[in-house]
């Protein structure tokens, strides 16, 4: 029996929907492993030095180097050694959890979360500089070897260390 134009149309939305709910899905992402990475601060031009500030979460402060010349914030991140998660809707422009933090029972990692609980970012332009909070995202920013990335849970403060 063939079918009218009305069940085609409604087949074509429905697969659209099916299309467009498979790539959702798809966002929420987590990185494949990361680079190997230095447990410390990088030397010189190295790297990336990158500076992890868990605040309210626990787990302190971790610093790490991301060897080289990472073409982005995210990729110096990960690169670092970091693991990333981003947000359902946003993907990995919008960092909703760094090594499993903060974890899925508090944040579903669906949208952006709220401002008083959300990964900051931030630059330092070498060791000792002051923290400048970051006018883009981490997947545009371009950090030069030498220079220092932050990243800080809670309502926006700077990481909580001097840039190492």
């Amino acid at each position: 029996m063939p079918m009218s134009r009305a069940q085609i149309s409604v087949r074509r939305w429905f697969a659209g929907l099916l299309a467009v709910a498979v790539v959702a899905a798809g966002l929420i992402v987590v990185e494949p492993s990361p680079r190997a990475a230095q447990a410390a601060a990088c030397t010189g031009t190295s790297g990336v030095t990158v500076v992890v500030d868990y605040g309210p979460l626990g787990g302190g402060v971790q610093v790490a180097c991301a060897l080289g010349d990472p073409a982005t914030g995210l990729a110096a991140l990960q690169g670092a050694g970091f693991t990333v998660t981003g947000t359902q809707r946003w993907g990995l422009a919008f960092v909703c959890r760094i090594n499993g933090q903060p974890t899925a029972a508090s944040d579903p990692c669906i949208n952006t979360p709220p401002a008083s609980a959300y990964w900051s970012y931030w630059h330092a332009s070498g060791s000792g500089a002051a923290w400048s909070y970051s006018t883009l995202g981490a997947g545009s920013y371009n950090p030069a070897p030498g220079t220092v990335e932050g990243w800080s849970f809670g309502s926006g403060a700077a990481p909580g260390i001097t840039a190492p």
